[in-house]
């Protein structure tokens, strides 16, 4: 048994809160939002993003950081990825000596494009051991206790082993994998691809269309990331195609209704508006073409969902310049 602080009370944060109290662990979910947490304490279940879903007894909410992380083995951050480095620096302090430190946010730094992992080194060092899970897992999939497999992705593989052991249970299955770079950047790229099928989908273009954008974009996230040091069984996997299947052809995926919301030539505003998330994808589209362009990668479908977003060019226009690209082999 070990005490799990969960950091950030979203749908994903609360979702994984649940599974590791169900799994026989105290877990202290913890937000900095006052009016956020006390519904959580006072209903003991997240009505607004999983309502219906009570919470175990072991499972805590507040909004004291340095009380929610005392004596915990393990703090696992599920913040968005643009609050993700100004929480750790809350963190840091409060970590307790011999812990552990995971996160589940699937992003890049917006404004940086740096990989968490690199953050998460500038500002815990090597102090703490870190994990990064990813994979397919829709929260109140999760939440529900319906099957689910995920990778968790550390340079520490007993660390890696640690926190495997934490998640895994009889409803869900946890993997290790050395290769974070691959992990994290299957889990970023495949929010800007889900919004690519969305679009294509809200354009009423069909399956014929998603099937090509999933498989295009497949290669586009294998490229970049064996280009910046990732491993190509990775998006061979889980947190690859797994992940990459799952956000661009299920409703549940916000990154897709976003897309869809566009195709059907709905404003970002009231999109975002009707979602009611962070639709981390919009963000990790700008800084994956800029990973991309530094390592001379190309990612036309990365980069035409940027044309959409980021400069208002008409979706079927997208898609023309798309299927107007040069006649060429087939390859990764």
């Amino acid at each position: 048994m070990a005490t799990v602080a969960v950091l950030g009370p979203g749908s994903w944060g609360t979702a994984l809160a649940l599974l590791l109290a169900r799994n026989g662990h105290p877990v202290r979910l913890w937000g900095h939002d006052p009016e956020e947490i006390a519904p959580l304490r006072r209903e003991r279940e997240n009505r607004r993003y999983l309502p219906g879903i009570p919470f175990p007894p072991a499972l805590t909410a507040g909004v004291d950081l340095a009380e929610a992380v005392a004596g915990a083995d393990l703090a696992l951050a599920v913040v968005p990825s643009h609050a993700y480095g100004v929480t750790l620096t809350r963190l840091q302090p409060h970590l307790p000596t011999g812990a552990g430190f995971a996160w589940a946010t699937k992003g890049l730094e917006p404004g940086g494009g740096r990989f968490l992992h690199e953050v998460t080194a500038e500002i815990l060092g090597a102090a703490w051991p870190a994990a990064v899970i990813s994979g397919p897992s829709f929260a109140r999939e999760v939440a529900m206790g319906l099957p689910t497999a995920v990778t968790v992705a550390s340079t520490d593989a007993a660390h890696a082993r640690r926190v495997a052991a934490l998640l895994h249970g009889s409803n869900l299955r946890a993997y290790t994998s050395a290769d974070v770079i691959g992990v994290e950047l299957g889990g970023a790229v495949k929010n800007v691809l889900a919004i690519a099928a969305g679009i294509a989908d809200g354009l009423g273009f069909g399956a014929n269309a998603r099937a090509a954008l999933i498989t295009r974009g497949l290669a586009e996230m294998a490229r970049l990331g064996l280009a910046v040091g990732g491993q190509r069984g990775t998006f061979m996997g889980l947190a690859g195609i797994g992940d990459l299947v799952l956000t661009c052809t299920d409703d549940q995926s916000r990154n897709r209704r976003f897309g869809l919301a566009i195709g059907r030539g709905e404003t970002a505003e009231k999109a975002f508006a009707a979602i009611g998330q962070v639709v981390e994808g919009v963000a990790t589209a700008r800084e994956a073409l800029r990973l991309a362009r530094r390592h001379r990668v190309e990612m036309p479908i990365t980069e035409q969902v940027n044309e959409v977003l980021d400069r208002g060019q008409d979706p079927r226009r997208a898609v023309e310049i798309l299927l107007a690209r040069d006649l060429k082999p087939e390859a990764v």
